[in-house]
């Protein structure tokens, strides 16, 4: 089972997990977070339905990292498209980038809750649930896209260049993490496949 998820009886998957991996995710987790940025938190006494008509922004992000987590919806080859990208951004960004959050939460509690369970031992299985097993899914995701769009990652070279780095190479720690987790990803997809 190192570092390959396999399915649990009823739903949801474990992996093996070495403290220095459960570290490293956790750390490639929080930062996501904060790079995502904060959510809104409910103003005392405010209506909470007015939540769900906030409305968030309506430009892409100026981070390419964020630009590829939020893309635009439609090209902008047009006025039209433009203003089309616009308003569905600013009526959905603010929910995607809420699930985002939860997303990579989820990923944090349970390997705080692993490594508490696993403290002095070197490490643990991490059992997850249908529904936490679906969160790391898309928070792993989410990591991979950032970490490739950081290093430029296109598809064409993305196994080619990147097996190649020379060990001096300053992106190299990212380069494994990042081919570290789409491993972790792929297992992850095949086992909740039915």
């Amino acid at each position: 089972m190192a570092g390959q998820f396999e399915a649990l009886p009823g739903g949801g998957a474990a992996v093996a997990l070495d403290e220095v991996e459960i570290s490293i995710l956790r750390s490639l987790a929080v930062q996501l977070m904060e790079l995502i940025g904060p959510g809104d938190e409910p103003v005392e006494g405010e209506d909470p339905l007015a939540a769900l008509f906030a409305e968030g922004p309506s430009e892409p992000p100026a981070d390419p990292a964020l630009r590829r987590l939020f893309p635009d919806a439609y090209g902008d080859d047009t006025d039209e498209l433009r203003q089309a990208a616009a308003d569905f951004r600013r009526f959905t960004e603010n929910d995607l980038r809420a699930r985002k959050r939860q997303d990579a939460l989820t990923v944090v509690r349970s390997l705080d809750g692993l490594a508490s369970a696993a403290a002095g031992e070197g490490g643990g299985i991490l059992e997850l649930t249908p529904d936490e097993s679906r969160a790391w899914l898309c928070a792993l995701n989410d990591l991979r896209l950032t970490i490739g769009t950081r290093l430029e990652v296109t598809e064409d070279d993305e196994s080619e260049q990147l097996y190649r780095l020379p060990d001096s190479d300053p992106r190299k720690p990212m380069v494994m993490a990042y081919l570290w987790l789409g491993g972790l990803q792929e297992s992850l997809v095949e086992t909740l496949m039915p």
